[in-house]
């Protein structure tokens, strides 16, 4: 695919500055989603009565919004860029309310986990368990809603995509994860989550670029998004035909955590492309305003319209 054709910007310039985001936000992106997707899954596997998967899914959160933090403040050049983010909280900054999630739901879990682990106070454990999960869900799908904030037009025009792309590589990455990590006989919602979060994932990022056009043209610059598209696929048809048998269970899983962090990343990598060539911003707004003026014409020769 190539960027529509339309008359570039002033001697081919970019319109708008390129993201300055490093690695660390992009590994971001898999570690808070995986983080999200296993508190809701402890809460789940709790209420069934499966302990031990409720517990190894705490751990894998509280690796998940452990890492988060560093990766964050490894961006920003200096801790106290990240503390300073906590002395306001902005609800119109998709930034300042995803770092109060990612510290409130890293709490919770903290303090969950311990008492799990350690085997004491039963009722203060369920209270934070329930508290993370309530957070589970912002704190996987806001970095969506953080680039959708953004001018890139990539991000920006697939703003009702990204988030359910988000939250189904979350379910599918904790599903997976839990997998890996117990034994078939007792991981039914974690298989349930796996394939469904990564059969959704695969369909919304169609979906998302079949809506998108031309402007999609980033995504497939790089192998990224092509690989998370295999990668999803095979992992939940392992996990639907032979998840309740150890080996293919582990396979599936593995294949799944793969692809949900080949599909943040190529999310996040599409960015610059999209913003470095001017055609992907100019190409968009050339249409609204046609589109507006068409519109405002038509309401003007429209009976009792306009004169």
């Amino acid at each position: 695919m190539v960027p529509p054709a339309t008359p570039a910007s002033y001697y081919g310039r970019p319109v708008i500055k390129r993201p300055v985001w490093k690695w660390e936000i992009g590994a971001y992106f898999y570690t808070g989603g995986l983080a999200g997707g296993s508190m809701l899954l402890a809460a789940a596997a709790r209420r069934q009565g499966r302990d031990t998967v409720a517990r190894r899914a705490l751990l894998t959160a509280l690796a998940g919004v452990s890492v988060s933090p560093v990766l964050l403040i490894r961006d920003l050049g200096m801790p106290r860029r990240f503390y300073n983010m906590l002395r306001v909280f902005k609800v119109t900054s998709p930034m300042s309310v995803g770092t109060w999630i990612l510290s409130g739901a890293g709490g919770f879990t903290g303090i969950a986990a311990a008492c799990d682990v350690l085997g004491i106070m039963p009722r203060a454990r369920d209270g934070a368990e329930v508290a993370a999960a309530a957070l589970g869900a912002p704190l996987a799908t806001y970095t969506a809603a953080l680039l959708a904030d953004t001018s890139v037009p990539v991000w920006r025009d697939a703003a009702v995509e990204l988030p359910l792309v988000f939250a189904g590589t979350a379910l599918a990455t904790a599903g997976a994860a839990s997998m890996v990590l117990n034994d078939p006989a007792d991981s039914a919602t974690a298989r349930a989550l796996a394939a469904g979060g990564a059969l959704a994932s695969v369909v919304g990022v169609q979906v998302m670029e079949q809506r998108l056009g031309d402007l999609a043209a980033p995504y497939h610059e790089e192998p990224w998004g092509l690989a998370a598209k295999v990668l999803n696929g095979a992992g939940a048809a392992l996990t639907m035909l032979g998840g309740r048998r150890r080996a293919l269970a582990v396979a599936g899983g593995a294949a799944i955590l793969a692809g949900g962090a080949f599909e943040r990343w190529s999310i996040f990598k599409a960015g610059v492309p999209s913003a470095s060539d001017p055609d992907y911003t100019v190409a968009p707004q050339r249409e609204r305003l046609e589109h507006f003026v068409g519109h405002r014409q038509a309401e003007e020769l429209a009976p009792g319209g306009v004169s």
